[in-house]
């Protein structure tokens, strides 16, 4: 199953990797992106547990919750596993790879 909101996407998966380091909470909530110009976040309020993997987020929710962007409608995160991904562009004229900016 794949979710996309902007410029984040987030894939189920079957289970957390192995190694993984917890990420802790801020006043905004679980960040899993935040905006370079404007400072928006996609962000997840509700408990779960975040987690971090050679720069890989990865959500863990024991029930539904809601993925949270100042810009866009929010989206229903079903409980389960999921890894967090953000869309990238390839110009192929300069032959470089880079993130989407939202």
């Amino acid at each position: 199953m794949l979710l996309v909101q902007g410029d984040v996407f987030l894939v189920k998966v079957d289970s957390l990797p192995t190694d993984v380091k917890r990420v802790k909470r801020i006043e905004r909530g679980y960040v899993l992106a935040e905006g370079e110009v404007t400072g928006h976040a996609h962000a997840i309020v509700e408990d779960i547990n975040l987690y971090q993997r050679d720069g890989v987020l990865y959500i863990e929710a024991s029930e539904p919750v809601n993925l949270l962007h100042e810009e866009h409608l929010p989206i229903k995160v079903d409980a389960g596993i999921w890894k967090v991904g953000t869309v990238r562009e390839y110009d192929p004229f300069a032959e470089h790879e880079r993130v989407v900016v939202d």
